[in-house]
């Protein structure tokens, strides 16, 4: 049995619903039939269950970019791969994006600073995609900044109204942003 890990889904959930601030330590151990005080056992704080959350989120992120543009050259294909990764991320995490975008405000020090950094981090790995097909000549965008600023708020968007059981099947979903993606910068086709 994950102590930790049921601890951390209950969190999830509530931090989703409820919103940290509102969220207590009580609310937590009900949700996984432990007291208050048990908690304690298995995590520091509610704000190092926060932080936990947000930094895993970014990590997986970060892997998953990775894993994507890894062996692969072409800026389009670069691009449409890291699209992908990221808009299916998004939709299959639908609670952690939530949480990522509405409670960084929640976190205090050394937590939001690494948050912070991971975040640029993560936009910076576009934001390369993008250069690189600018560099190479079959992208045409007049800021890469906004550029990659805009694929990521793509992605991000799925999770406010993506669902598994909904109307478009993910895949249908991850392919047609991607195509966005390479509209948005102007992507020359071969």
């Amino acid at each position: 049995m994950d102590r930790l890990g049921d601890i951390r889904d209950a969190a999830l959930e509530l931090f989703t619903r409820k919103g940290f601030e509102a969220t207590t330590m009580s609310d937590i151990g009900a949700a996984v039939g432990m007291r208050a005080p048990s908690l304690y056992k298995h995590v520091a704080s509610k704000q190092d269950l926060l932080a936990q959350i947000m930094v895993a989120t970014m990590e997986n992120l970060l892997a998953a970019h990775r894993t994507a543009v890894a062996n692969v050259s072409d800026p389009v294909e670069r691009l449409r791969r890291a699209t992908e990764a990221h808009v299916r991320y998004h939709a299959r995490h639908r609670l952690e994006a939530f949480v990522g975008t509405r409670e960084i405000r929640g976190l205090t020090e050394p937590h939001r600073s690494l948050v912070l950094d991971l975040r640029a981090e993560y936009e910076a790995c576009f934001r390369a995609v993008v250069q690189a097909g600018v560099d190479a000549g079959v992208f045409h965008v007049d800021s890469v900044r906004l550029a990659s600023y805009a694929i990521l708020d793509l992605g991000m968007g799925v999770a406010v109204w993506y669902r598994a059981d909904g109307e478009h099947p993910e895949d249908a979903v991850v392919w047609q942003y991607s195509e966005f993606a390479l509209r948005l910068v102007g992507a020359s086709r071969a």
